[in-house]
């Protein structure tokens, strides 16, 4: 007798199925299908993601072992690894696409007072990068990076209070950096924080223009004239903090206001780096802080590439690989969510850990991440109204 519900069950409460649903009517998921539906299709993709399975057929095996847990889970039809493969293969993948930007304004709107940015400053901090994801030209024809070499890219912005995704664009391999700047929609008097890869100084310029804030590093092929210096601490590593303009013949057109210099030494890692902003309003200190916060993004690639499957694929499809990306960020999303609501102590690589070998347990969610011991009461359910208790 089913005397409670399955970890995965409880994981779904935290998901919007209304939402969901209106995702799935936009693009006509579920449009002439009998058994397996999207809704099923996502919580098998999830629990894939969330057990680390090798393959279609390890899917399969699994799920053969342990049918009538999948179904107080909420998969009521048996998964074949044809089926799985076809819903893959033809459903639109932006239903998860767009699923997964409405985790992120929730997973946003939890971590807004998170205090894990140490930075002292009033405006909103954003980290943007982007991560190459492998794949073999002969079997992914359509991901276009080399001549020789297929690749998608995850092009991604997070907010730095929280290390939670804001933007994230997927396209083939051959999309350059900078061009994902066109896509953002630019908040006044917010930071960015980039690499030099999104040097463009046309594009920078439009970014002051809507007053925002960037912080850059600097290419060696730069030309400029400097106006004036400020002071900085050489016992903290500062070198210079200048006012410049640019001087070559297009980039003083592309940029024709001045601009920020300053140069720093990292005793950690050895190295001289120098920034540009448009930000005058804080010390070098800080500019150079905001910049050492950009790592956050380079260690949620690391670990969404490490506990999650989005190196290796279901399918060799754009839509099947997509698909299988856009549930493994929406699964990063899911595990966030709920280190929020429920108010765990733990890292997210723990929850995830924790989650992968409980996943069929009967148990109240919150009871995995207690560190008490408890003994769970045995409770059955009667159909029919006790006359007495024996």
């Amino acid at each position: 007798m089913n005397t409670g519900r399955t970890i995965l069950s409880q994981l779904m409460d935290f998901v919007s199925k209304y939402e969901f649903d209106k995702c799935v009517n936009k693009y006509n998921g579920n449009y002439r299908v009998k058994t397996f539906t999207c809704w099923e299709q996502f919580i098998v993709m999830s629990f894939a993601q969330l057990t680390n399975r090798e393959s279609l057929r390890d899917i399969e095996s699994c799920l053969d072992a342990i049918s009538s847990k999948m179904y107080h889970s909420g998969v009521k039809s048996k998964v074949r690894k044809s089926t799985l493969a076809d819903a893959n293969e033809k459903r639109d993948w932006r239903i998860y696409a767009e699923f997964a930007q409405l985790l992120i304004q929730e997973a946003k709107r939890l971590y807004k007072d998170d205090n894990s940015f140490s930075i002292e400053i009033d405006e909103i901090a954003y980290a943007l990068d982007s991560s190459t994801i492998d794949l073999c030209l002969s079997l992914f024809p359509w991901a276009k990076f080399r001549k020789n070499k297929g690749a998608v890219k995850m092009h991604t912005q997070i907010d730095l209070r929280g290390s939670i995704p804001t933007f994230i664009e997927i396209t083939d391999g051959k999309v350059h950096d900078v061009n994902i700047l066109d896509l953002l929609i630019l908040e006044p008097g917010a930071f960015y924080i980039m690499d030099r890869a999104y040097l463009d100084f046309e594009r920078l310029y439009h970014m002051h223009q809507c007053l925002s804030y960037f912080v850059i590093r600097q290419k060696h092929n730069f030309n400029y004239r400097r106006l004036y210096s400020r002071k900085v601490s050489k016992a903290l590593g500062f070198k210079c903090d200048q006012t410049i303009m640019l001087t070559g013949v297009y980039t003083s057109k592309k940029y024709p206001e001045k601009l920020r210099r300053i140069k720093y030494y990292d005793k950690s890692i050895n190295k001289t780096l120098v920034f540009i902003t448009n930000n005058f309003k804080y010390d070098a200190e800080i500019i150079a802080k905001l910049y050492k916060e950009r790592w956050k993004i380079e260690l949620f690639f690391k670990w969404i590439k490490q506990h999650l499957r989005i190196k290796k694929f279901f399918g060799t499809s754009l839509n099947a690989v997509y698909t299988q990306i856009w549930t493994a960020v929406s699964i990063y999303l899911l595990i966030a969510i709920i280190k929020k609501r429920l108010k765990l102590k733990q890292e997210l690589y723990t929850i995830l850990q924790i989650l992968s070998i409980c996943i069929f347990e009967k148990v109240p969610i919150n009871q995995l991440f207690e560190n008490e011991n408890y003994k769970n009461k045995a409770t059955v359910n009667y159909n029919q109204l006790k006359m007495f208790d024996l």
